[in-house]
């Protein structure tokens, strides 16, 4: 590919219009703000320096596992012979349940997070402090099954006669603006306790679900649609064979 195909006028629309999908989709899932409520806790009793540090090695791994699931999620599932139809509407599907869960009782979802990262009331007060980065504030705390999920499913949802990486370009700068805000909100999570607060953080919580929510339904949508042109091929394949 040439350089002056990567900079056309539509390889930048397909990465702008990329990034618009996947950013606030991962953005409503990760839920960086609120993470970090949770965050604070996790790793009450560190020094600031501690913290700071914990905070980039968190959202190191985190980008780590979001680039992972956005360019190879959809070959490992294709490899065991799920389509990209099959993966479109079962991740749409996981995305918009977590999303409706969301909407409607956030505190659960805060309280299963504060569960997987305070691991059943204790902080993470291990003698080595990079010993919790990955387990569990990375994974399963910060990048869990429904983030993953959601990550597959956006790098498997490129639209036909778009540039593949041009759309993976965008989809990967999303990933690293919601990594960004990991590391902003986790460095700054004794602040943004005080700022929000828990009504706050609910409020956030709810009107990223509902972001999510739609993104999900739309995912969905295009698998569907997928699945209605693989039959419709097949049906025109199969009358004109008759007609042969």
């Amino acid at each position: 590919m040439s350089v002056l195909g990567v900079f056309s006028s539509a390889a930048v629309h397909t990465t702008t219009s990329a990034f618009l999908l996947a950013f606030p989709a991962l953005f409503s899932i990760v839920n960086p703000f609120g993470a970090a409520l949770i965050f604070a806790q996790a790793t009450e009793g560190r020094s600031q320096t501690e913290i700071q540090a914990l905070a980039r090695l968190v959202s190191f791994y985190s980008f780590m596992l979001l680039i992972v699931s956005l360019w190879f999620g959809g070959a490992v599932l294709a490899f065991f012979g799920i389509t990209v139809s099959a993966l479109r509407v079962a991740g749409g599907l996981v995305v918009a349940v977590s999303a409706w869960e969301l909407l409607q009782r956030p505190e659960s979802n805060e309280a299963r997070k504060e569960r997987q990262a305070l691991q059943d009331g204790r902080t993470v007060q291990t003698p080595n402090w990079s010993d919790s980065a990955f387990f569990p504030l990375a994974m399963p705390f910060t990048v869990g099954p429904g983030t993953i999920a959601v990550a597959i499913a956006l790098g498997s949802t490129n639209p036909v006669d778009s540039s593949p990486w041009a759309y993976g370009v965008g989809i990967s700068l999303g990933a690293v603006g919601v990594v960004l805000l990991v590391w902003v909100a986790y460095s700054s999570a004794e602040k943004l306790v005080t700022m929000l607060g828990v009504t706050g953080t609910r409020i956030v919580s709810r009107l990223a679900a509902l972001v999510l929510l739609c993104i999900g339904v739309q995912i969905m949508a295009a698998g569907i649609q997928g699945f209605a042109l693989d039959i419709w091929q097949h049906m025109s394949r199969s009358v004109s064979a008759a007609r042969g």
